[in-house]
């Protein structure tokens, strides 16, 4: 492997009192750690254009473009921390040492190596709780750049570094670090996107925070029928980039935008919304909110309430339910339950296993946050939809365990609804599926997954043109997303003797797997193509070689015999075998 050298900026970041905080709480400290890696250190490394190169239980190396980049992240890290902190249980603080150099790197493959990073290192060593120590070269291109202020603590023998080096240490009681397609027609009814809310004071505190309250607006404005409003997926999308406000909404195809951005310092929290109307590019209305951070659910639903009596028409809003009804007092558990939401999207089975750890935590810190219940169930399910579980049986079981118990605590969680739908789906309780399915639309209608759902549903009851119209409306509400929507459109478009659609849909799946195979094959076959139907059926037989008609019809849930038997003729025809 080449060996090359370049010139970097070294951030070295330990956890202070790993060991005494591992021997008091081995699990909790693991868990949270990973929140806090997830919700504020990824974020803000991506953020100021770093990567990580190294992770360890304990700390983490990370290498910037440059010194100023690298101390701006590293001060913004530590603020957030802080606040962090103080919305942990009692004695439970996690503190950071941070050190950054800039000097000569080894590089080899992804990893980096030398004196440049044994010294950040080091001076990592010298930061107090807290605190930011650096080394003179970063102070020099700080100090021009930077309005900050630092401690000069002279020259220093560092262990296993040559020559003394001049060490400074940043004051972080002084200001925070400042830098000097096709366009889709509007629906009938009021449209929205929310933007992720912004830090617009330039503190990077608490990212997670404002990607948080991004989130629950979205699902707060979905509760109301009366509007269509673009899914999380795209929305974050525009997560730390410069938008036009109207090039975004002509892209979207949306009437209006929302945008905002969350201060939190201490105890208290400021929120400030504007509601645009995208067409005349023209502010509508524009708040700002100062509470203290225990009423940052109640801040939600002003939030919401507002925007949504502002908009075209004047929708009524839907009662306040929520603000006598909040989901949570305990933040550490709203953080453990935020950093599990984004692993369990990466849909994979290591982020999978974090997701649980994480989610375990959350419930751990509150037994009765149904919401974190409910995603708990969500990851066992995908765990079981792909087969990352060691005894499926058991697995299926907990679900099951999860949802009763997030549904005991709060009947108006849409996922909670969602759930229960797609897992009454997998026993053939059609009629079960049904009523929690309308549950989930009647409280989120605009939740893309929800929406999908309804027209998977639909498909297995025998109503596959219906089905096709919401599966389409829910990639009009995500334009970016997962590919199994294809999946489920394909396979309402078989239902309902449309192959070519289905054939077409398909293809858009960039990895088929046998199951995409087989619906090919048999789309194929009744399609009067007998040479593609038999070439998809060697492909499901070389990626399942024990595949057989009859235990493959097991996983599909139709209600109507006549579908069943339709999909099987084409199966056989295809050349399949029983």
């Amino acid at each position: 492997m080449t060996v090359t050298r370049r010139l970097a900026a070294i951030l070295a970041a330990d956890v202070v009192g790993y060991s005494r905080l591992m021997s008091e709480d081995d699990a909790g400290t693991l868990a949270l750690l990973r929140a806090r890696r997830i919700n504020l250190v990824e974020p803000l490394i991506k953020k100021y254009g770093g990567r990580v190169f190294k992770l360890m239980g304990d700390g983490l190396f990370a290498e910037f473009g440059s010194a100023v980049s690298a101390v701006e992240m590293a001060a913004g890290l530590q603020q957030a921390m802080a606040a962090a902190n103080k919305e942990q249980p009692e004695g439970k603080p996690v503190h950071l040492r941070i050190g950054v150099n800039l000097g000569d790197v080894l590089v080899e493959g992804g990893d980096l190596y030398g004196d440049g990073v044994n010294l950040a290192s080091r001076l990592q060593e010298l930061a107090e709780p807290g605190g930011i120590c650096v080394s003179a070269k970063v102070f020099t291109e700080v100090a021009r750049n930077l309005n900050l202020s630092f401690e000069d603590l002279g020259e220093r023998r560092l262990k296993n570094i040559a020559e003394p080096v001049r060490v400074y240490r940043l004051d972080m009681a002084a200001p925070s670090p400042r830098r000097p397609g096709n366009t889709p027609s509007l629906p009938v009814k009021p449209s929205i996107v929310v933007l992720p809310f912004l830090n617009m004071s330039g503190d990077s505190e608490q990212e997670f925070f404002a990607d948080g309250m991004t989130e629950d607006v979205i699902t707060e404005l979905s509760r109301f029928k009366e509007l269509f409003v673009i899914s999380r997926n795209t929305s974050f999308k525009y997560k730390a980039k410069s938008v036009n406000v109207t090039e975004v909404a002509r892209t979207l195809g949306v009437q209006y935008v929302i945008e905002g951005s969350v201060r939190k310092a201490g105890g208290r929290v400021r929120v400030t919304v504007q509601l645009i109307d995208a067409e005349t590019d023209r502010h509508l209305w524009a708040e700002r909110y100062d509470r203290q951070l225990e009423d940052i659910f109640a801040i939600q639903d002003e939030v919401t309430s507002a925007v949504v009596s502002t908009l075209a028409g004047r929708v009524e809003a839907a009662s306040r339910e929520r603000a006598a009804n909040k989901p949570t007092e305990n933040m550490a558990a709203y953080e453990c339950l935020l950093a599990g939401k984004v692993l369990h999207h990466r849909s994979n089975p290591a982020d999978n296993a974090r997701a649980l750890e994480l989610l375990n935590r959350a419930i751990a810190l509150d037994p009765k946050y149904a919401h974190a219940h409910a995603w708990r169930g969500c990851t066992l399910g995908q765990a079981w939809v792909y087969n990352w579980c060691a005894d499926r049986d058991a697995t299926m079981d907990e679900v099951a365990e999860e949802l009763r118990i997030a549904l005991s605590l709060d009947d108006h969680d849409s996922d909670v609804h969602r759930i229960l739908a797609a897992l009454a789906v997998t026993t053939d309780d059609h009629d079960k599926a049904v009523y929690h399915q309308q549950r989930a639309l009647s409280l989120n209608p605009n939740d893309d997954l929800i929406v999908v759902q309804q027209g998977e549903i639909l498909t297995w009851l025998g109503q596959p043109e219906e089905g096709i119209e919401w599966i389409q409306k829910a990639t009009r509400l995500n334009p970016y997303h997962p590919e199994r929507f294809w999946n489920h459109l394909g396979r309402a478009y078989f239902v309902a003797h449309r192959y070519e659609e289905a054939i077409e849909s398909f293809r858009r799946i960039d990895t088929l797997d046998h199951s995409h195979h087989a619906f090919l094959a048999a789309a194929n076959a009744h399609a009067g193509r007998l040479d593609a139907a038999r070439s998809h059926a060697r492909e499901v037989l070389k990626l399942a070689p024990d595949f057989s008609v009859t235990q493959y019809m097991t996983t599909m849930h139709y209600r109507q015999e006549s579908d069943r038997q339709h999909h099987i003729e084409g199966l056989r025809r295809a050349g399949l075998p029983e």
